[in-house]
């Protein structure tokens, strides 16, 4: 069985701007036929910080098509799935992605060292 990957906001910003910023590790998952996801509530973030003038970024369906991510929408269990989370990461956008990541039984891409407290599998 193939491994899937969740991947994190920084992670899917930097496949589309600054490529030398993710580990060698990132690369070879991003290049290779692996399924990967970006989670709707990551695109939800960086388009909220492209409104306020934290990033600039063009066209992000483009983007995520370019280089190959998956949608991953939000779901009643991935929603119910936060509340047994503990608490080492507060905001929303990370917590979604990590109840997500859990309830799909995919890894995780990011550099966060907060994630893995939560018990999901970085890859």
């Amino acid at each position: 069985m193939t491994t899937a990957y969740l991947a994190d906001m920084h992670i899917i910003l930097w496949s589309w701007h600054e490529r030398e910023e993710l580990p060698a590790k990132y690369l070879q998952i991003l290049a290779s036929d692996s399924l990967v996801y970006a989670s709707i509530v990551s695109i939800w973030e960086i388009s909220i910080k492209v409104g306020l003038g934290k990033l600039s970024v063009d066209n992000i369906t483009e983007n995520l098509a370019r280089t190959g991510f998956m949608l991953l929408p939000i779901e009643a269990k991935h929603a119910e799935a936060v509340r047994h989370l503990p608490h080492h990461q507060r905001g929303p956008f990370d917590r979604m992605p990590i109840a997500q990541a859990m309830s799909e039984k995919l890894q995780i891409l990011t550099t966060d060292r907060n994630f893995p407290l939560h018990g999901v599998t970085v890859a």
